[in-house]
């Protein structure tokens, strides 16, 4: 296959109507730039310059050639300042897939920010509620990168976004409202506002509970993972789930747990992240998780 270079040097010389002039006007010499008209003779097996004693000139091959030639040669300086753009976050563009409940209070001030700080860049988006099927999308080629709970296969790059803390929501008149706080085994017996199977908080919540060995009776089930906090304040039970579930103007109390609940949220890339994958990870590590004010006050002062 020709080589840009050559490309480059028959252009030249259509241009300028020499070898030498071609050679100066590609800071080359004129030996390079014969070679290279030469390799791409040899390719094209068709000579393409007439060769004279007061210069050159196209044949009609040549001029055939030279048409398509400045086209790649736009077409490479395109690509260049595309991979540019896309680096400096001016352009490009970047697919992301995350865990549903994280979509607002992670991911949207982010994305909105650059929408407006990043105009040229198109964010796509992908939300799952169980993680299992967020992989095959990054190996596929699918997405650029994962925002999900942690930790994840080491056969990935993670980067750690921030610690989101697990909390207990419960009725105003539960039985734990004025406590400051509350350890899990406390619960044991509870009525529990669960999640639907198909939620991957539901697998974790099983495994997390089994593990410290407290039985909790479950009444209900929902898919939708800001709704189990709101089903919870109802006096359907209690709810256990991430802080990042739980809205402002929350009618119900927030406690946090003793010791403190805690699990990492992540972004995962195939590998090292890209130039603009690691602007938006950057991003969204100064962001962190921001928690309603209110919120934040009963958790601090119960």
């Amino acid at each position: 296959m020709a080589s840009l270079r050559a490309l480059e040097c028959l252009v030249a010389v259509a241009d300028t109507g020499s070898i030498t002039e071609a050679a100066r006007l590609l800071h080359s010499s004129q030996p390079a730039v014969s070679q290279q008209i030469a390799a791409l003779e040899r390719e094209t097996r068709t000579p393409l310059l007439h060769r004279e004693s007061r210069g050159v000139s196209l044949t009609p091959a040549g001029r055939a050639a030279v048409t398509d030639a400045r086209r790649a040669i736009d077409a490479a300086a395109s690509a260049v300042r595309s991979a540019r753009a896309t680096g400096e976050a001016k352009g490009g563009t970047l697919r992301l897939v995350c865990a549903q409940s994280l979509t607002v209070p992670l991911l949207a001030p982010v994305i909105r920010a650059w929408h407006r700080h990043h105009p040229r860049v198109a964010i796509g988006l992908k939300e799952a509620v169980v993680p299992d099927g967020l992989f095959s999308l990054l190996e596929g080629g699918e997405a650029d990168l994962l925002v999900l709970p942690g930790p994840v296969d080491g056969r990935y790059t993670s980067t750690v976004l921030a610690e989101e803390e697990i909390v207990l929501t419960a009725p105003r008149d539960h039985r734990l409202a004025e406590r400051p706080s509350v350890e899990l085994p406390e619960l044991d017996g509870e009525d529990l506002v669960h999640f639907a199977p198909d939620n991957g908080l539901s697998a974790w919540l099983d495994r997390s509970l089994g593990a410290a060995g407290v039985s909790l009776t479950t009444v209900l089930r929902t898919a939708v993972t800001s709704a189990a906090p709101q089903l919870a304040a109802a006096g359907l039970g209690i709810a256990i789930g991430p802080v990042s579930a739980v809205s402002a103007g929350f009618p119900g109390v927030v406690r946090s747990f003793s010791p403190r609940w805690v699990r990492p949220l992540v972004a995962v890339t195939p590998g090292e992240p890209d130039p603009l994958a690691a602007r938006f990870i950057a991003d969204l590590r100064t962001r962190g998780v921001r928690v309603p004010r209110d919120v934040r006050n009963q958790l601090e002062g119960g």
